[in-house]
């Protein structure tokens, strides 16, 4: 049994990790901290367990495994190194870190204490995708040479319980829709094509979102990045706050055998189309779970490196720096420079 305990309780801990910890059986909740105080109360009320004054007494007491941290992007990397330091096991929220530097020193913290650091990459464990990636390896597309995904809604602000309080502050969050949500769409498709991304061509932008007093927001709301992999592929990446209607969420790769359409389908979750363009669809049963809390307390459980660790982690979030700053300075910018394999 893993004694958890969760630093943030607002939206993302509230739908995501505390009830898929309160019902995942190798798992028990034992403690709540968040800077808000009551909402650690009522989250202790809900689950049980005993509520911090801070998170430093929560990463000193013996009684506790393993963390969550669901706090603004600024604060990750500095309560994340505390607790691998405290010998806390710690699941951290995407984004990993604020800067390249800080998720260097998460991924030496964990190694320095021999603790597991996770990532809550939760695209890659949708049932869906791990299906698309059992296909594409048994090859019914062939070698993937060409791929486009997109992901977008309206914003954080329709489900953030502190509006955009946080969201919008580049001192807070530090970048935008990029982090947001194309950092799913960056790990989705290094795991669907096996490759890792070594060149992006990006634009990284605000174009729409305004603050209260008029002016743009401080962080990107919309990015297009142009993504070329270690194994050959080459694809595009849009991520965007400003889908003013349904979110879009498609996953299209071209291989030489055919092509997968992911999410583009309402009928049907993958639809494969061969080179005679006959299709096949598979559909499934929906799941809410995210995977990602039971892929953490597995890995505990077992004590056994989580499927997105720190250091997988660390090339996706080399590729969103990378992007900003392909965007600042309007060229290519090489990333990952050690998963170089096919040059």
């Amino acid at each position: 049994m893993v004694k958890i305990g969760v630093i943030g309780c607002g939206k993302i801990a509230q739908t995501r990790h505390l009830p898929e910890y309160a019902t995942n059986p190798h798992a028990k909740l034992v403690g709540y901290y968040d800077k808000i105080r009551e909402r650690s109360v009522q989250m202790a009320e809900l689950y049980g367990g005993k509520v911090y004054e801070t998170y430093y007494d929560m990463i000193n007491d013996p009684e506790i495994d393993a963390v969550s941290i669901c706090v603004e992007n600024r604060n990750h990397a500095e309560i994340t190194n505390a607790a691998l330091y405290a010998g806390k096991h710690v699941l951290v929220e995407k984004p990993m870190a604020v800067t390249l530097a800080e998720c260097e020193s998460m991924v030496a913290a964990a190694e320095f204490n021999g603790k597991h650091l996770m990532v809550g990459h939760n695209m890659r464990f949708d049932p869906v995708h791990r299906r698309a990636k059992e296909l594409l390896q048994a090859g019914v597309i062939g070698d993937i040479i060409t791929f486009r995904t997109t992901i977008g809604n309206a914003g954080p602000e329709g489900w953030s319980p502190d509006r955009d309080a946080w969201f919008f502050d580049k001192d807070k969050a530090a970048m935008g829709a990029l982090s947001d949500l194309g950092i799913h769409k960056l790990d989705l498709m290094q795991y669907l094509t096996g490759q890792t991304v070594i060149e992006t061509t990006a634009k990284v932008m605000t174009l729409n979102k305004h603050d209260d007093h008029g002016n743009f927001i401080g962080v990107d709301d919309n990015a297009l990045c142009i993504l070329r992999m270690n194994g050959g592929a080459v694809g595009t990446l849009a991520a965007s706050w400003t889908v003013y209607g349904k979110e879009c969420n498609s996953t299209c790769l071209y291989g030489t055998k055919g092509i997968m359409l992911i999410y583009s389908d309402p009928g049907a979750p993958i639809v494969v189309r061969d080179m005679s363009n006959t299709s096949t669809a598979y559909s499934f049963e929906p799941t809410t779970r995210s995977g990602v809390i039971d892929e953490f307390v597995d890995a505990l459980e077992h004590d056994r490196e989580p499927e997105i660790d720190g250091k997988k982690a660390l090339t996706i979030m080399s590729t969103v720096f990378a992007s900003i700053k392909s965007s600042e300075i309007s060229r290519t910018v090489a990333v990952n420079s050690s998963f170089v394999t096919h040059l």
